[in-house]
């Protein structure tokens, strides 16, 4: 592929709008977020009971920041993830602060798989796992997909595949 041809595939993933994740997503990521920071609030309580310090000195910050970790970062994740299934490949946008924008051919996709941890399936989610050819970074997941989306991606890109192969 020639640079100008490269530049024309790129600008032309760039310039498309990415579809957001499902709305639940923001649910589930609360949910692990409550269950990360629930150990840090049950042990400023007990430092709390234990009166080792003045009242409030110790619990009231790790409420604020675990308030902070459950409402406002699920948010800011969500909004910084997003895809965009094209005709011939999957583009997917991640990141905060380290921004990752991967373009999967789907000429290059050897398996897909469709995965469900608990609470996935709790909320009505899936994540699509691309595995491509090659040893780095050879496999692309896309968490947060309507459970029926990720099965529509998944045959999508089963069905291209198979008409690249005849």
């Amino acid at each position: 592929m020639s640079a100008a041809e490269h530049e024309n595939w790129a600008g032309a993933d760039d310039e498309r709008a990415l579809t957001p994740l499902a709305p639940n997503h923001v649910k589930l990521l609360r949910v692990q977020a409550a269950i990360v920071t629930a150990p840090f609030v049950i042990g400023s309580l007990v430092l709390e009971t234990a009166d080792l310090l003045p009242t409030g000195l110790f619990v009231a910050p790790v409420l604020a920041a675990a308030a902070w970790v459950v409402l406002r970062i699920p948010l800011r994740r969500h909004a910084a993830r997003g895809y965009d299934l094209g005709a011939d490949r999957l583009r997917v946008v991640r990141g905060l602060w380290f921004r990752s924008d991967t373009v999967v051919p789907f000429g290059r996709v050897q398996h897909i798989d469709v995965t469900q941890g608990p609470l996935e399936r709790g909320f009505g989610l899936s994540t699509l796992v691309v595995h491509t050819a090659g040893t780095h970074n050879a496999s692309v997941a896309l968490p947060g997909l309507a459970a029926d989306d990720a099965a529509a991606m998944r045959e999508t890109i089963r069905a291209h595949i198979k008409r690249e192969m005849l």
